[in-house]
């Protein structure tokens, strides 16, 4: 099981206001909200399946083992979640997506 933030704060939609922010996912709730009370990020905070976090808690989460990721393989891990598909690992989440919107087109 693991924790995983992407890289939104690079991207101009990453920021609100002066704060720049990313999202934290991770293969489960219980392990999700684990890491959100690692970091002392509160639980209203949640968003169904991520939270947005600051530099400051992305920093402090990858210190405690949460995996950095690019944005756009938090989406497709995220869209494979929600399909009720495993996120599996972040350098096949792409292909994985791929495959199985291909598969649902030609059943």
């Amino acid at each position: 099981m693991t924790v995983y933030v992407d890289d939104m704060y690079k991207h101009p939609m990453g920021q609100f206001r002066r704060m720049k922010m990313s999202h934290m996912i991770a293969d489960t709730d219980d392990e999700l909200h684990a890491m959100a009370d690692r970091i002392e990020v509160a639980w209203k905070w949640y968003q169904g399946d991520h939270y947005d976090i600051a530099m400051t808690k992305r920093e402090l989460a990858i210190q405690y083992g949460a995996k950095p990721i690019t944005l756009k393989q938090l989406a497709m891990m995220a869209a494979l979640r929600k399909r009720g598909e495993s996120m599996g690992e972040p350098e096949t989440a792409q292909e994985r997506y791929m495959a199985l919107r291909k598969e649902r087109r030609t059943t």
